[in-house]
């Protein structure tokens, strides 16, 4: 038995795993102290009456050939045969915490690899690999990874959205049943973010045990969790094929995408952190160490005029607030006059910029910031020369019609001469230009993504993953962000290969709270790209005051997104403070563990970030809308030492707070306002602090450093 048994360990969880005859998570949760292989044996499963006459595992394949009565990890077939596999382990490859367990199934001649890693920081990242061991073509429908997880997960928190509204968290309760979302827009979507987190009933950000799950994927995907009428549970991640999309000839292997898992028996909170370790540790790559640039994006700014010397009059500005990146957005290139034209034809515009980029990017650099430009190479215009020249490059299915999204439509990377083309244009953009940084956009989904009549949604994808891979060979130095249309291509293995995510294209800061929220449970700050944008929102026409756009910025990768020139001196003065708090704390930040607070009130929202030293933290209370009560209790601050002291100040609340004006929600401030105090982490965690009455739509931060 004992060679059967393999486990896992990290100093924040365990996993045991059975390796004989299949492959079986038996547990699944917080660190073992006392382990002994022998305690497995209180896991053996009585075999109720009216069902089959043997137990019924729920493997890491799931195969319905065992009795499993639920959705395999496999479906597929050889010519109407090969179509129920049952897998027994062959070997078992272990190194410490990384697994590769190799069954097969010899009748059906089909292998299947296992691959499972425990990482310290507490998240099993797992995949699967299928293999076609006899001729003939296996026709893959389905392949999928599945986790057990225990009786007392009854609640499933899944994410919807839309443009402009990403990141909304749903629950579900997980009694009876399944509950499954899929995603068929051919990126990764705003509308269902490819993640499930399962917990007890009423898990929530500071309590309660909870599981969750990301599939690292940027195309179509499906999720499910499922209660087996015997009351087990579990839950399945997969890339979602299109009909006839994976077939395997002799010898020939398809690899799931990547499952990261994360388990936390102190809530949301502790999972979340354990994601942001592993994020840090593992997929960020910047080219240099080195802060987090502000950055200027001069979109909602200038949108496609283009003047040279007026973008360098923008530079200046910007440089003057602050901003430490200066990146020019569409419009910059041949025909780009509006949306309607011109994607595909990446060469200068020769009319707007006479003299090249060139005299705008060395002015931006000699005042002391990085240059950075937008693209959008997977999209060409049908008014376009390239579209002109070469309309059978496009993804689509010959004879049918290809709706067009947003004036545009989706080029075949799997086509050579496609591939060649933009990186032949991306390596001349970057290396003739001295480009750091470069925004790359993805502005519509795929309708009938179709190469050489066959369907192609997986293959484009991994395409788009070579094109990324090979011009980060060529220029190793120029950071990426990705951006589609918003949040809607965010996910770790797009991750691997960029710098920072545009979390949203909708920059209105109460919209702005709950999104970047929502988007907090997987990434740290400095990947979410957070922009001030101008008082006036250009996507919901809302106004709000600077502070609160300024603190609602300053939890992310922080930028401003406007024209500075056309900014009156009072905002200006305000876009110049809340960028010089942001680098201020930009350090904790971007180093920190993100806590989220659960609030008695839904209409505030408290997080922030503690240092890991515990040494200082920040915390932000932001009031979306109307306080439920006329006093809004007091504020218990997480993650402090006990016995440490820390002076708790205010570094930043709207005027009206400080002043007392008359006529609003208060008569007297709580004391610690008016003045710092020096008082014990044991206490601050435990009683808290009095918080004042906001009004809607406003935020003050509070700052805790250890004395």
């Amino acid at each position: 038995m004992e060679q059967n048994i393999l486990r896992l360990t990290s100093p924040s969880t365990d996993v045991v795993l059975r390796t004989q005859p299949y492959a079986e998570i038996l547990y699944w949760g917080e660190p073992l102290s006392h382990f002994s292989v022998e305690d497995i044996q209180t896991l053996t499963r009585a075999v109720p009456n009216g069902r089959l006459d043997v137990d019924t595992p729920v493997t890491l394949a799931a195969e319905s050939g065992r009795g499993l009565f639920g959705s395999p990890g496999i479906e597929g077939h050889r010519a109407g045969k090969d179509w129920s596999p049952v897998f027994s382990t062959l070997r078992v490859e272990q190194s410490g915490n990384q697994v590769i367990i190799i069954s097969e199934d010899n009748i059906a001649g089909l292998r299947l690899t296992h691959e499972l890693n425990l990482d310290n920081s507490g998240v099993l990242q797992l995949r699967n690999t299928l293999t076609n061991l006899k001729p003939g073509n296996y026709w893959l429908d389905r392949l999928a990874l599945t986790l057990p997880v225990p009786e007392q997960a009854g609640e499933v928190m899944a994410f919807h959205g839309r443009w402009l509204r990403e990141f909304q968290p749903h629950r579900v309760s997980l009694q009876h049943g399944s509950y499954q979302q899929e995603n068929r827009r051919g990126r990764t979507s705003h509308e269902y973010f490819p993640a499930f987190i399962t917990g007890k009933t009423g898990f929530c950000e500071q309590q309660g045990e909870v599981w969750g799950l990301h599939l690292g994927w940027s195309g179509n995907h499906r999720l499910r969790a499922d209660v087996k009428t015997d009351g087990r549970r579990l839950m399945q991640a997969e890339a979602l094929y299109l009909p006839g999309e994976i077939q395997l000839a002799e010898g020939e292997s398809l690899a799931t995408p990547w499952l990261y898992a994360s388990h936390s028996a102190q809530g949301l909170n502790g999972m979340s952190q354990k994601f942001h370790r592993f994020v840090r540790e593992h997929l960020l790559h910047f080219p240099q160490p080195k802060p987090r640039p502000v950055h200027l994006n001069t979109w909602e700014g200038i949108y496609f005029d283009h003047d040279p010397q007026y973008i360098i009059s923008m530079a200046r500005q910007a440089a003057e607030l602050g901003v430490e990146r200066f990146i020019i957005d569409d419009g910059w290139f041949r025909g780009r006059h509006h949306d309607r034209a011109a994607l595909g034809d990446w060469y200068l515009d020769e009319q707007k910029y006479p003299n090249g980029l060139t005299p705008v990017i060395q002015q931006v650099k000699a005042l002391g910031m990085e240059f950075g430009i937008w693209v959008e190479p997977e999209m060409i215009s049908p008014d376009s020369d390239l579209y002109r020249a070469h309309p059978d490059w496009l993804l689509a299915l010959p004879g049918y019609q290809q709706p067009a999204g947003r004036y545009q439509y989706v080029l075949d990377l799997q086509n050579p001469a496609v591939f060649d083309y933009l990186l032949a244009r991306m390596d001349w953009l970057l290396g003739e230009q001295e480009i750091d940084y470069v925004k790359w956009d993805m502005n519509r989904e795929i309708v009938q993504p179709g190469h050489q009549g066959h369907p192609a949604l997986t293959g484009q994808t991994q395409a788009l993953y070579r094109l990324f891979d090979t011009l980060r060979q060529h220029h190793p130095n120029v950071e990426f962000e990705s951006c589609a249309s918003g949040g809607g291509r965010i996910d770790y293995e797009i991750l691997k290969r960029t710098h920072r995510f545009w979390t949203s294209d909708n920059n209105d800061a109460l919209e702005r709270q709950q999104i970047q929220r929502g988007m907090s449970y997987f990434f740290p700050p400095e990947v979410m790209g957070a922009h001030i944008g101008g008082k006036f929102s250009h996507t919901t026409s809302r106004q709000h005051s600077i502070a609160f756009r300024g603190l609602t910025a300053l939890f992310g990768h922080m930028g401003v997104e406007l024209d500075p020139v056309k900014e009156s001196p009072e905002e200006q003065q305000g876009f110049a403070r809340y960028i010089a708090l942001h680098k201020q704390l930009r350090p904790l930040l971007h180093s920190g563990d993100v806590v989220r607070v659960d609030s008695h009130d839904p209409a505030m929202l408290i997080h922030g970030v503690v240092s890991p030293q515990q040494d200082k933290a920040v915390f932000m209370v932001s009031q979306l809308a109307m306080p439920t009560w006329s006093l809004p209790g007091q504020f218990r601050v997480p993650g402090l030492q006990s016995a440490a002291h820390y002076r708790v100040s205010l570094l930043d609340a709207p005027d009206l707070i400080t002043l007392q004006q008359g006529g609003h929600a208060m008569k007297i401030l709580p004391a610690w306002i008016k003045q710092p105090m020096v008082v014990s982490g044991e206490w601050l965690q435990r009683a808290g602090l009095a918080l004042p009455v906001l009004d809607p739509e406003s935020a003050i931060l509070i700052e805790f450093k250890k004395v």
